[in-house]
Parts: structure tokens; C-alpha cells; sequence
């Protein structure tokens, strides 16, 4: 009994973990929900809303680029800046080991930042809330949940 005990939790960890499939779906909806050009720009700013939304505080750690307000060019330009971060994570994460690579390189630019882990979980639910806005019905929320886990404890 203890062995079919075991062998069912693990089977739960596997399946709530951010698998092959889930990777690969959450980097197609990416490109639909981030799309191109001014889309990119809108998507950043209604992302950093629902964050502050969240907690107000937060905006403390933008003081340097405007974060008192989210369509200031100063803000406007460091919001593509953490999606272009956040791109190429999503585009890497069939690609583990260039993936972790760059988590490990994002590692090194929070961690002198301060930033606390319960930001992290007021992105993931920004970004979530964001991307299904765009996504509608098509949006999974468990693969983005989980892979959202992976990219977030890479870079805490």
C-alpha cells in the first residue's frame, strides 16, 4: 500500500510539474497573447496595472523608471524590457539547459535588486489574468501556473 502511495504522489508531481507539452503550449499562446508591435506596448502596460492593482507598494521598487506612472516612456520602455525577459524565457522553454542559463542570468540581476519572493506571486497572478484576458477560452491555466513555477523559482 505504501509503494502505490508513493508511486500516486509522484505521479501528481509529474503531472503539475511544467511538462513537455504544457512548455510547448504555453510558448504558442505566448506569441498570440504578447502578439507583435503596439500590441507588445498595451500588453505591458495592462500586465504592470494588474500588478500595482494587487499591491500599490510595489511600485516602490520602479521609483528609478517612473513606476508612479505605467505610460511614462521611462516605464514604458523598462515594461519591454522585463516582457523581453520574460520572451525569451517562454521561447527557451523547450530548451532546458539554455533556459536555465538565462533564468541564472536573471537570478544575478534580482537578487542585487532585492526584490522579495511575494512579488513573484503578484506577477504570476498579473501575468495569468493578463494572458487569459487575451487568450479567452484557449487560455490553460494549469500549463501557465506551473511553467509561470518553473520560470519564477529559476529566477528566485
Amino acid at each position: 500500500m505504501k509503494s502505490l502511495l508513493v508511486v500516486l504522489l509522484g505521479c501528481v508531481a509529474v503531472a503539475t510539474a511544467c511538462n513537455n507539452m504544457q512548455r510547448l503550449k504555453v510558448k504558442e499562446q505566448w506569441s498570440h497573447a504578447f502578439g507583435s508591435g503596439s500590441a507588445r506596448q498595451d500588453f505591458g502596460v495592462a500586465l504592470w496595472r494588474a500588478i500595482f492593482a494587487q499591491d500599490e507598494s510595489a511600485r516602490n521598487f520602479f521609483k528609478r523608471v517612473d513606476g508612479h506612472d505605467v505610460e511614462s516612456p521611462k516605464f514604458l520602455g523598462h515594461a519591454q524590457r522585463v516582457l523581453g525577459g520574460l520572451d525569451m524565457v517562454i521561447s527557451l522553454l523547450d530548451r532546458p539547459g539554455v533556459a536555465n542559463a538565462q533564468l541564472a542570468h536573471l537570478h544575478g540581476q534580482h537578487a542585487t535588486r532585492g526584490i522579495p519572493d511575494a512579488a513573484y506571486g503578484l506577477v504570476k497572478n498579473a501575468l495569468l489574468a493578463t494572458t487569459a484576458a487575451q487568450l479567452g477560452r484557449c487560455f490553460d491555466r494549469d500549463a501557465w501556473s506551473s511553467c509561470y513555477d518553473v520560470i519564477a523559482d529559476g529566477i528566485m
